[in-house]
Formats: structure tokens, sequence, C-alpha cells
């Protein structure tokens, strides 16, 4: 599995180069040191997973991340900071991040999560998922677009409990139904409004006001 890391900070990015070097399985394949060179070596080295700084020069990470998802659609970018803002964290997941974690993790922990974002899995550290939730719940609710018929009045139910932070086994137990409908349901839904994940459907539903 070939990884980038992407920091402004020369110390904590051949840092945690060197911490992922030394796991098994995972090559890291370059770094960078601002969002424009994260992307241009994204190009060129085609890694699978990118480790990717909120806050840099020339292009910070959101920007970097939105380039990427047109420009390498296969890499998976996973954001790694000290910043745990609202505002950053709904912004790097609107631009296509898989997941955002906070760089006071142990190495083992960093590689793991590394892993599961290859394999599709989003990550998130617990305090971020607060936020998350927090910053969905916390804003004014748009009036509901036409587009919100694509969804049935099932999948309708089922977005808003993903949007709530429910998990499959929640959402089943809430619906009394069993796990493998709800996978259904979300294989569904994400198909039917274009979206890539979980995190994507939860930010759908508020945008469109279906909280």
């Amino acid at each position: 599995m070939r990884v980038l890391v992407a920091d402004d900070q020369r110390l904590i990015r051949e840092g945690i180069a060197s911490l992922l070097d030394l796991q098994p399985g995972v090559t890291v394949a370059g770094t960078a040191p601002d969002g424009r060179a994260a992307v241009d070596q994204a190009v060129s080295l085609d890694p699978q997973v990118v480790l990717m700084d909120v806050r840099m020069p020339v292009m910070d990470g959101v920007q970097a991340t939105a380039a990427l998802r047109e420009q390498v659609p296969g890499c998976r970018v996973l954001m790694l900071t000290t910043f745990d803002d609202e505002e950053y964290i709904v912004a790097a997941l609107r631009a296509g991040a898989c997941g955002y974690l906070l760089k006071d993790l142990p190495a083992a922990e960093l590689a793991r999560a590394v892993r599961m974002a290859h394999a599709g899995v989003d990550q998130f550290a617990p305090a971020v998922t607060g936020r998350l939730l927090g910053a969905l719940a916390g804003t004014s609710r748009p009036r509901p677009p036409s587009s919100d018929a694509r969804l049935t009045g099932r999948e309708l139910e089922v977005i808003r409990l993903i949007a709530a932070g429910a998990t499959n086994r929640e959402i089943a137990s809430r619906l009394y139904v069993s796990e493998g409908t709800v996978k259904n349901h979300v294989s569904s839904i994400l198909s039917r409004l274009g979206l890539r994940d979980r995190t994507q459907a939860a930010i759908y539903a508020h945008d469109h006001g279906l909280l």
C-alpha cells in the first residue's frame, strides 16, 4: 500500500513517514510540504492513501483534497491535523476526505487507520465525531428541495438516522429490520443521491433539510 504524507512541518512530515515505513505492508511513496505539491506528487506517484494536513501554504489541505478527488479519484484522502474546528471538519468532508484524525494518536493506530482507509472504511477521531454531529445539529435547516423525491419513505428514515449518528445495528433495531436490510437501504441511498459514503449522506441530510 503506497502512502503520501503531506504536512508543512518538516519534522512532523518526516517523522510520520519514518513511522509508517516501519509498518508491514505500508510504503511511503513520497512526502509533500504543501497542498499543491501533494496534488502534483499524487498525480505522479498514484498513492492509494494520502495523509493530509489541513493548514498548509500555497494550497491548504481542503483545496488539495478537492483537487485530488478530481485528478486522482481512486486515492483516499485521510486528514491528519491538530485542528478539530467544526469549520475545517465539515469543509474537509465536503471536499471528499474519507476521515479526519488528530495528530495525538499512537503510531500503531495511525497505521491501522491508513489500512482501514485503504479498505474503504472512514476514520474519525472521537472528538471529531462529536464536533461534526454538533455542527450538523446546530445550524439552521434549509428548505427541502424537490430532489428528496428520489428517496423512498423508508430511505428517508434511514438517512435521517445516519445523520443522527446511528450505526447499522442501531438503525435495524429502531426500524425493526435486519442489518442486511439496512445495508441495502444505505447502498440504495448512496446510489440514488450520487454520494460516496455515510458521511456525505449525513451532510446531504443536513443541507437538504431532512433532519
